[in-house]
Formats: C-alpha cells, sequence, structure tokens
C-alpha cells in the first residue's frame, strides 16, 4: 500500500496516477471526503486526515510500505514557524507510529540554509523527523516552474513582467512539477536504508530574461520582465494581505543572493527532462481555457 497525501494537488495527482499505472495499490490521504471521491472512482481506498493530527495520520499511514508526504505551502506563516512546528511533531508521531517501510517528504532546495527565511518551515520538520527509525529520503526539489503561472496575464496583457528574481541574467535553479512527482513515485518504489537528501532541478538554470523570451516566442508578442525594486516588496506584500511577509522577503533575497542554494550544489543535483518553454505552454493553454 502506498499512502499519498496531497493527493489531489499537481504533485500528488501524477504520483497516484503513476502508482496505479503501475498496478500498486494506493491509499488516497486527503482532508476533504468529496475530493477523495475521484480517486475512490479510480480504485483507491481513502482516508480522511488532517496534517496536524497525529491520530488521523497515524491511521491514514497504518499499513502502508510507503507514504508520501507533502505539507501545504504556508506564505504567511506566524513568526517562529509555530505551524511547522506543529506539523512537524504531528508527522513524527504518526510515522512513529505506522512504521512504514519508507517514507518520501518533499522537502525544499536550500533546507540546510542557516540564515531565516519562508523556507525554514521545512528545515525544522527535516529535524523532526531525522531520528525516526524509518527510511526517508528528503526530496529537494528547486523553484518550481509553475510559478510563473502569476506571470502569464501580464506576459499576455501587458507584456511587461514584475519580476521579484533578480537580477534579471541571474541564473536560477528551477524544476517542473511533473519531474518531482516521476521521482516523488520512483522514490515511493524503490527500496531503501537509513535517512538521505536528493535534490532536483530541470535540464538547465534559467534566468527571469529567459522565462521572458519564452514568453515571447510562444504568444507572438514582445514580453520583458521588470525588476520589482526591493525597497517596495514589504508595502506589496502586505497590500496584498501578508501579515508576515519578512519571511518571504528573505527566501526571495537568498535565491537572489545565492544562499540558497543544493547542498551538494549544481553538480550534485539530480536533473530533470521538463523545460521551461514546455510548462509555459502548458499554464498558457490552461489558462485560456
Amino acid at each position: 500500500m502506498y499512502a499519498i497525501t496531497g493527493i489531489t494537488g499537481q504533485i500528488g495527482d501524477v504520483i497516484g496516477r503513476t502508482l496505479l499505472a503501475a498496478k500498486k495499490p494506493v491509499r488516497a490521504v486527503v482532508r476533504d471526503a468529496e475530493k477523495g471521491k475521484a480517486w475512490a472512482t479510480r480504485g483507491c481506498e481513502v482516508a480522511l486526515a488532517n496534517i496536524e493530527d497525529s491520530s488521523s495520520l497515524a491511521a491514514a499511514f497504518d499499513g502502508a510500505e510507503a507514504v508520501f508526504v507533502l505539507v501545504p505551502p504556508n506564505f504567511d506563516p506566524q513568526p517562529g514557524f509555530p505551524e511547522a512546528r506543529v506539523i512537524g511533531a504531528a508527522l513524527h508521531s504518526a510515522l512513529e507510529t505506522a512504521r512504514p517501510e519508507r517514507v518520501v517528504y518533499l522537502s525544499t532546495i536550500g533546507a540546510q540554509a542557516r540564515k531565516p527565511n519562508l523556507l525554514a518551515q521545512h528545515t525544522i520538520i527535516e529535524q523532526t523527523l531525522c531520528n525516526l527509525p524509518v527510511a526517508i529520503t528528503f526530496l529537494r526539489p528547486a523553484w518550481f516552474m509553475e510559478n510563473c503561472r502569476w506571470d502569464v496575464p501580464p506576459a499576455r496583457e501587458h507584456g511587461v513582467i514584475p519580476s521579484l528574481l533578480q537580477p534579471l541574467d541571474k541564473p536560477v535553479p528551477m524544476v517542473a512539477t511533473a519531474d518531482i512527482a516521476k521521482r516523488a513515485a520512483d522514490l515511493l518504489q524503490e527500496r531503501s536504508n537509513g535517512h538521505r537528501v536528493e535534490e532536483l532541478e530541470g535540464p538547465h538554470r534559467v534566468t527571469p530574461n529567459e522565462i521572458a523570451a519564452a514568453f515571447a516566442k510562444i504568444l507572438g508578442r514582445p514580453v520583458q520582465m521588470q525588476s520589482v525594486p526591493r525597497n517596495s516588496w514589504e508595502e506589496l506584500f502586505r497590500s496584498q494581505g501578508m501579515k508576515n511577509p519578512l519571511p518571504r522577503i528573505q527566501m526571495l533575497d537568498g535565491f537572489n543572493e545565492g544562499w540558497i542554494e543544493f547542498e551538494s550544489g549544481e553538480v550534485g543535483a539530480q536533473k530533470g527532462s521538463t523545460n521551461v518553454e514546455a510548462v509555459l505552454k502548458f499554464l498558457i493553454q490552461t489558462s485560456s481555457e
């Protein structure tokens, strides 16, 4: 049995479908029973659980050979990341109780960074899980190419995309969610021992200017990136409803300054096969539907 959290999202969906295609039994772990119905129709078991509740998680993981853990993103955490600490404790308790043979935890590039930033939520959870007596792979992907979804409207309507990633000619480690899901599905089926870290990015690093050029090629119109001044970020984020924008600002600084990087460097990271142009084509197509 393969228990998959986050199965209703982009990555979990592909993992679930990949395992079902391989004739593996899948347990869809969902918070909402309504969202689990589609997976039940596909032949999955469905388990209801909340990522912050150890009892429901333990029941959802019970009897599973492998568990995929995806923590819902929190872009506006409270100071000190209390939410991540609660989730880490719940996961630790549940996995210690259920004792699956192996776990794949979807972490992030830069989880080893010592400077505070938004991604430290995964650092906290990794540290909480690292003493569990089960085999765990901490899969650390790069910046999601699908974050460009927010760039589609300004690229199409104005031909100018505001960029928080800067300088505009600085290559950024990015990866497609399809490549993350494919690798996670493989790792769930691989027998392993102990704890390990695997880092994953796309076939090559991409600059914001290259993203603009790809948009221009696909849309058939001029598109350019425009840096958003850093001194405007806090006001911008607060205007969007954020209460604690500092961690997000620190994360962006980390990418822009280069201290959010793979622990093993670019050379040591696994490489996916999906390029950014393919992802942009998909995002543009689906935004029109």
